[in-house]
């Protein structure tokens, strides 16, 4: 489709007088953008795009505010994510007093016999003493508990949960999880990591209801923030959820669904008989976990973690399992995303790419590390070298920042959230917020890359500030960048003419104000196909 013929077409929605970042580096800058329908048409001068105006076309005048293409949130739990918006909110409790008083307050709102779950708490920020469940039995006597870390990868239960699991003393460990036990052996009611299906195996599934709903609240929710499309990494009942809203023409957001990798065999069936979907749904990647977290002491490092020095964290997945199942789905023809945190998930899942690499035959396959946080420095330049997307969550480095050093060491830290230095060697880095971890708030993202100021406000000048990047730099990450990792940068992640017409408007413009005011910006108005889904 030509760009003389697409400047042809009925002009339905024109913005003039705007400060417009294209990611289009062959045409950075313009003033006015032109859609029909659903696709972009002209990215001109104002005077070029009203030439194009007709009677009907709805005219948004801009006023010098910037536009921007949508965000992309590349790494996310988008059903989860809506699920949290009602669920308890233990995200800034600050002390544990405060967290048992925001559990005793939610159960006094539900029916008896209900789960609770959610919560994201953060045993940092009252000073690292994990919970246990003798601090809520009191206050959660007729519902069963299970609230996670805000990471996912730890989640404490109450005694009337682990009855229900039949979880005692004698209950095994689990091979790539704990169960954290008192002197005495009984389970305090925290588990880490495969540990935790012994109680998520028994927890009732939200109803497709409930599913639906929470879908539709996370939609409103990321339009708010300018998002227009995202990654999300789950299961195979989250994408029949997609499939019957598409279906019932309901999705105002664009997502890439995720299905577990050892669920390959299901994925590649299902794309040989249906296709890999469209602009709104698409389908075509597996997930995989390496490791756990930082927070959790589950994440897979060399050395031993600082504050235990017996501890080096867990492979969830064996090195045998794994590149069994990478090697066959990359001959399918799928693209592998998986997690890795502690710097030897990191080496161990480079070394697994690049061995199948070598063995399979040769085609576009645009491996993904998710979250790649802490890294040996002579594995920086592999991910470029071996074509590797590094998928990485700028805000978690602002959070972890305040209390890293006393878990890994400040010797470990200066390779952690290398932004700088794997943009340096021309890595694709694409950005997102594992929300429900962090918030799905992609202006927060680029403040933090920027200033990496950390939370606490204790590193004014930056939390390893030479790690620091570009405001344009965050931009491509969460734009441009994530539509290449969908194979889809050809049809969005850009402001060109022909491209789907996502876009946002934001209230200042970021590129150049000071950097700590951008997370005092706003979206004022979210694009979605040509249509306007959010208005501030």
């Amino acid at each position: 489709m030509t760009e003389k013929y697409l400047s042809q077409q009925k002009i339905t929605l024109a913005i003039i007088n705007a400060k417009i970042w294209t990611a289009n580096p062959l045409k950075p800058r313009a003033e006015a953008i032109s859609v029909s329908g659903n696709l972009i048409t002209t990215v001109d001068s104002n005077k070029e795009v009203r030439k194009l105006l007709n009677k009907n076309t709805l005219v948004i005048d801009a006023k010098g505010q910037i536009l921007i293409p949508g965000f992309t949130d590349s790494h996310l739990h988008f059903i989860e994510g809506g699920l949290r918006l009602k669920s308890v909110q233990l995200r800034n409790a600050r002390t544990p007093e405060d967290f048992i008083i925001r559990i005793k307050s939610f159960s006094e709102t539900i029916k008896p016999g209900t789960w609770i779950t959610g919560g994201d708490w953060n045993h940092e920020l009252w000073g690292g003493e994990l919970p246990c469940r003798d601090w809520i039995d009191k206050v959660t006597p007729n519902n069963p508990i299970w609230i996670n870390r805000l990471d996912g990868h730890m989640a404490l239960a109450n005694s009337i949960a682990l009855k229900a699991a039949n979880i005692t003393k004698d209950t095994p460990d689990i091979k790539g999880g704990t169960i954290v036990r008192s002197l005495n052996g009984e389970p305090t009611g925290i588990f880490k990591d495969n540990a935790m299906k012994l109680i998520t195996r028994i927890i009732p599934e939200p109803s497709e209801e409930m599913k639906d709903k929470a879908l539709k609240s996370a939609m409103q929710y990321v339009a708010r923030q300018g998002v227009t499309s995202v990654h999300n990494m789950g299961t195979w009942d989250e994408l029949k959820v997609f499939e019957s809203a598409h279906k019932a023409g309901k999705l105002r957001t664009r997502i890439s669904s995720a299905v577990p990798l050892e669920t390959w065999e299901q994925l590649y069936d299902k794309i040989n008989s249906k296709g890999n979907g469209d602009q709104w749904l698409r389908i075509g990647a597996l997930k995989a976990f390496m490791d756990g977290s930082l927070g959790s002491h589950t994440a897979a490092f060399f050395q031993p973690y600082t504050d235990a020095p017996n501890d080096t964290g867990l492979l969830l997945t064996q090195q045998e399992e794994l590149y069994h199942l990478v090697s066959h789905a990359d001959k399918a023809g799928l693209q592998i995303i998986t997690h890795a945190i502690g710097d030897r998930a990191i080496n161990i899942l480079l070394n697994i790419y690049e061995c199948v690499a070598r063995k399979n035959a040769r085609h576009d396959r645009r491996f993904r590390i998710e979250h790649a946080q802490h890294i040996i420095p002579k594995d920086i330049p592999r991910f470029n070298k071996s074509g590797i997307i590094a998928s990485m969550q700028p805000y978690q480095a602002i959070d972890d920042g305040q209390w890293a050093e006393k878990v890994i060491g400040s010797n470990r830290l200066k390779t952690s959230f290398v932004f700088h230095s794997l943009l340096n060697s021309k890595t694709h880095i694409i950005f997102g917020s594992d929300w429900y971890v962090e918030p799905p708030i992609p202006l927060d993202g680029i403040y933090a890359a920027v200033t990496r100021q950390t939370l606490d406000g204790k590193n004014p000048d930056g939390w390893i500030s030479e790690q620091k990047i570009s405001v344009e730099e965050a931009l491509k990450c969460y734009t441009i960048n994530p539509a290449y990792a969908t194979f889809e940068e050809k049809l969005k992640g850009s402001l060109e003419p022909g491209k789907l017409a996502d876009f946002v408007i934001i209230n200042k413009d970021i590129i150049n104000i000071p950097p700590e005011e951008i997370q005092n910006s706003r979206v004022m108005t979210t694009v979605v196909d040509g249509k306007i889904v959010y208005e501030r």
